[in-house]
């Protein structure tokens, strides 16, 4: 059983409220985890002084540190909060790796048939 670390969205359309969760790879994306680990909520909220504060992410570093441990696998977005929280460096080996480039050398010259040849 491979087991991701992704979002799981709840709330109402504009009030979405993420939960950053350990489960199975084959379950739909607002299934029951295997355990929340964490809530982002991206919409500021008005705090006590009137004033608008910033968006909040709760979350339990050592049981994000024991599931990445035992080999689960971080989704995209995942991988980018890790980062910014400090919890996951840039040079872990759970970044995808990117598309070898290819060079225009490699491939032969194209030729348009709408162009007569000579």
């Amino acid at each position: 059983m491979t087991v991701r670390l992704r979002m799981a969205i709840h709330g109402t359309k504009n009030n979405r409220i993420f939960h950053l969760v350990a489960i199975d790879h084959r379950r739909r994306r607002d299934a029951k985890p295997i355990e929340l680990l964490g809530i982002f909520e991206p919409s500021p909220k008005l705090d006590k002084a009137g004033e608008r504060s910033c968006k909040t992410m709760k979350w339990s570093v050592d049981r994000i540190k024991y599931w990445l441990g035992v080999g689960a696998v971080p989704s995209k977005p995942v991988t980018r909060f890790l980062e910014w929280g400090g919890i996951m460096t840039s040079d872990s080996g759970h970044h995808p790796k990117p598309p070898p480039q290819q060079h225009m050398e490699n491939h032969p010259p194209r030729i348009n048939a709408s162009q007569p040849s000579t």
